[in-house]
């Protein structure tokens, strides 16, 4: 197997090839939009601190939603079921978002669905540049889980993790 090294500026679909050998687990970001419930849909989450309980995301600046996600002060992280596959076409560009899916309001007035693998409601904490994205950093005010197997993104596709391998 022959290792291909390269420089990042000078291959940029190398550079994404290599990001996709990490996988990763797929998010739906939701927010109380300016007109009603928005959801994103991320694979850029990832823990950062247990105490205090903080995580972070990082929404692409290029996104036409990324100026209300940017200003959002709470939001809700929902890590996906394999089960789920479905709801990115829901939350992608041009996707019917919340219509017809079932959710509630939580205590800080964010949408959050029923049946993510887990969620996670947060306060922004931070934000800092990360080139054409933003990283936002959470403060964990309540986190919910429920037994099953998260879906998975690597190499361009979507996949269910199988545990005991």
């Amino acid at each position: 197997m022959t290792e291909m090294v390269f420089t990042p500026q000078d291959n940029a679909r190398a550079f994404r090839d290599a990001l996709g050998r990490f996988a990763t687990g797929v998010t739906v970001i939701t927010i109380d939009g300016p007109e009603g419930p928005m959801g994103f849909t991320a694979n850029s989450f990832a823990a950062v601190s247990l105490d205090p309980p903080l995580v972070l995301w990082s929404p692409a600046k290029s996104s036409s939603r990324y100026p209300h996600y940017a200003a959002a002060r709470h939001y809700a992280i929902h890590v996906l079921d394999r089960d789920h596959a479905g709801w990115l076409a829901r939350f992608n560009r041009g996707g019917e978002g919340f219509h017809g899916l079932s959710h509630e309001i939580n205590a800080e007035g964010v949408p959050v669905i029923h049946g993510a693998l887990a969620r996670f409601d947060c306060v922004q904490h931070a934000t800092h540049e990360g080139g054409d994205h933003l990283i936002v950093v959470g403060r964990v005010l309540r986190a919910a889980h429920r037994e099953g197997a998260p879906l998975v993104f690597a190499q361009g596709q979507y996949g269910g993790f199988v545990p005991g391998l």
